[in-house]
């Protein structure tokens, strides 16, 4: 596959800020890839067009099927397995979103709960170290709240609800200030 200037640098800069959200390279390089193909694309061909083993495009592709952005489809008459990625950019979203939930909030969640639970019993605790864990657990369970809110609205209205931020945002800040 031939990528264009503006394909090859949209791919590189999407394996450079997968780095620096915590997702290898090349699963972000491959995710990049497949979403702009306008048709499935082989294992094979990745590997070539990327530049990359063919070992770490099938892990890679593992790790993108289990996320659940790619997936595997077969063509009549090719007996080479093809992926596709998720086209819809709302999907994608929510999709990257739940799953960081899941293995990053939910377990951290868990933990910050038991040290709540632990430090009522804890006698060598500051009482000014529990309160900042609990601010911190109080915060977090906000945002995981706000989040299980959202996440079943519709893409229309979450794009409305996005758009609206902002405003939001400014006339609380206009009201605060009168208030003062």
């Amino acid at each position: 596959m031939e990528l264009s200037s503006t394909m090859q640098k949209y791919v590189l800069h999407w394996g450079e800020m997968g780095t620096r959200w915590g997702v290898n390279r090349t699963v972000a390089q491959i995710h990049a890839l497949l979403f702009l193909a306008n048709e499935p694309i082989t294992a094979e061909d990745i590997a070539e067009t990327l530049g990359v083993a063919r070992s770490n495009v099938s892990n890679s592709l593992k790790e993108l099927q289990s996320w659940g952005l790619v997936r595997l489809i077969h063509l009549a008459g090719d007996r080479r397995d093809h992926f596709l990625a998720l086209q819809d950019v709302w999907e994608i979203f929510r999709i990257i979103m739940e799953e960081r939930k899941r293995r990053e909030i939910d377990p951290t969640l868990t933990v910050l709960r038991e040290c709540m639970r632990e430090a009522d019993h804890d006698a060598a605790l500051e009482s000014a170290t529990k309160k900042k864990m609990g601010q911190v657990l109080d915060f977090m369970e906000m945002l995981t709240n706000t989040y299980e809110g959202y996440k079943r609205l519709p893409p229309s209205t979450l794009k409305q609800v996005i758009k609206m931020g902002a405003k939001v945002a400014k006339f609380t800040t206009s009201a605060e200030n009168k208030a003062k």
